[in-house]
């Protein structure tokens, strides 16, 4: 019985040791939660106080309008518990978005309920959602947004309300895996008219009139102007998404891959007048893209972020060793360690600088001081060991923070592991290049970097794996030509 209960107990702790650890989502202030609150209390109102119309009022519909005051209430704070299950990093302002479109939504079922389409009041707010803060938020907003009706007097056919849900669920799911404008704009023209058709065989085609309404578009009930009028609102959506995104601070996949763009000023500059750390750079998104993708990260984040993270060297390029051609040390003409350490520590505050300057997203700029954390750095801590200088050693570690999520927490192995994989002899063997990954991520774990990263131990085995592969991949030999006066080898 004694060693059943061992076994237990080591499983258990085994199991316990491959979770991915709780993260706690970001502090909200109270005044904004007051906000938000009071956002929600709004929404409660305006979708229940038709019931205290009815004259004369009694206790039955005075707790039938508390039923659904408290229902509504509920569902809205569940919706808030949702996005953050979904985004631990949700801001406030993204929040607030959300509660906001859900009662501009109410409002305008309850304005033009009889004017309008619900394919158009919910849809291409699902699409804004789904873009900005991921599919399960943007599922769970239609849900309540769909079942939540200010007016009962307001009769919705079945097929129509079977149709509304397939739609906005179709442009939930999709628009958190759209990558590109061009797709965004094909989803605003195949949706109408898979809508367009869907009311056509389930409605009817006496619902259809072309021409003789000047006022098809505002027409709630006919089939060709609602889905005229949700393409509409759609295309409008998609145009005003860009500015969503500023405002809201909201990244979306196709401004990830804008921003990765290679042609971007800021990564010219960075290919111009750093090409070491430009192709440090390169080299490092392969290492963390594909530890990204074994892990079923995000992987267009972690390459964006990435591109950015090294763009505080073009303040001084010469400073580091990969973009020096040989000649001269700038550190070894200063020969003071301290100043050194300042001048690598300049790298991350510059880099934040250019951030802001060019208005990088939070997301994107959150890698340039985590992907260094608070690691020492050892060269020139063991410089001022040997001068015999009395110093802390807090002088010689960045300033952090540590790695808050997965990405940032990948691009920190990948930065210590490309330098050592480069440097291999060619002919290593994989357990050679395997136990120099596994030792400089171990490093990284003992000094406590990758506490706050959410990142599993098993998780940590398949980025090990990972990085393993894409090594062997570019230890790749090259014959040695033979040499030739009209060089036609190939």
């Amino acid at each position: 019985m004694q060693n059943i209960t061992t076994t237990l107990k080591k499983l258990f702790y085994l199991w316990r040791r491959t979770q991915v650890p709780v993260k706690q989502p970001i502090k909200i202030s109270r005044i904004d939660n007051l906000i938000i609150f009071l956002v929600c209390i709004l929404i409660s109102i305006i979708s229940s106080y038709q019931l205290l119309l009815i004259s004369p009022l009694n206790s039955a519909e005075f707790f039938s309008w508390l039923l659904t005051f408290s229902e509504i209430l509920i569902s809205s704070g569940v919706l808030i518990l949702v996005s953050k299950k979904e985004n631990p990093t949700i801001s406030s302002r993204q929040i607030f978005l959300i509660i906001t479109l859900l009662l501009a939504v109410q409002v305008t079922k309850l304005v033009s309920a009889s004017t309008i389409s619900p394919l158009s009041m919910i849809i291409p707010p699902a699409l804004i959602i789904s873009q900005g803060m991921g599919s399960i938020t943007a599922l769970a907003w239609v849900s309540i947004a769909s079942f939540s009706w200010p007016d009962p007097a307001v009769a919705i056919n079945n097929n129509l309300f079977f149709i509304l849900l397939v739609c906005s669920s179709v442009v939930s799911i999709l628009g958190g895996r759209i990558r590109s404008r061009a797709q965004l704009l094909q989803l605003s023209i195949f949706v109408p008219i898979g809508s367009f058709l869907s009311q056509w065989i389930l409605i009817g085609k006496d619902k259809i009139s072309l021409v003789n309404n000047q006022d098809f578009t505002l027409v709630n009930g006919n089939i060709f102007s609602d889905s005229l009028l949700l393409a509409i609102v759609m295309l409008f959506t998609i145009l005003f998404i860009p500015i969503f995104e500023s405002l809201f601070g909201l990244l979306t996949k196709a401004r990830l891959l804008e921003l990765a763009d290679k042609e971007k000023p800021l990564i010219r500059r960075l290919s111009l007048e750093a090409p070491g750390t430009f192709e440090h750079t390169l080299l490092i998104c392969g290492l963390a893209e594909e530890a990204t993708r074994i892990i079923g990260g995000d992987i267009d984040l972690v390459k964006t972020g990435a591109l950015y993270h090294d763009i505080g060297k073009l303040h001084a390029p010469k400073w580091f060793i990969e973009n020096q051609d040989g000649s001269k040390n700038p550190h070894d003409e200063l020969d003071d360690p301290i100043k050194s350490a300042e001048v690598l520590q300049a790298h991350v505050d510059e880099g934040l600088k250019f951030a802001r300057k060019n208005r990088l997203p939070k997301l994107i700029s959150n890698f340039i001081p985590e992907h260094q954390g608070t690691l020492k750095m050892g060269y020139f801590f063991q410089k001022a060991k040997e001068k015999n200088l009395d110093i802390n050693e807090y002088y010689f570690r960045y300033k952090g923070p540590i790695p808050q999520s997965k990405e940032t927490a990948i691009l920190m192995l990948a930065d210590g592991c490309e330098a050592a994989l480069r440097a291999m002899n060619i002919n290593a063997s994989d357990e050679k290049a395997l136990e120099t990954i596994s030792n400089i991520i171990y490093s990284r774990q003992k000094d406590g970097q990758l506490d706050d990263s959410n990142l599993s131990k098993g998780e940590i085995f398949l980025i090990k794996k990972a990085f393993l592969n894409v090594w062997k991949r570019i230890r790749h030999r090259r014959i040695q030509y033979p040499a030739s006066k009209n060089n036609t080898f190939s």
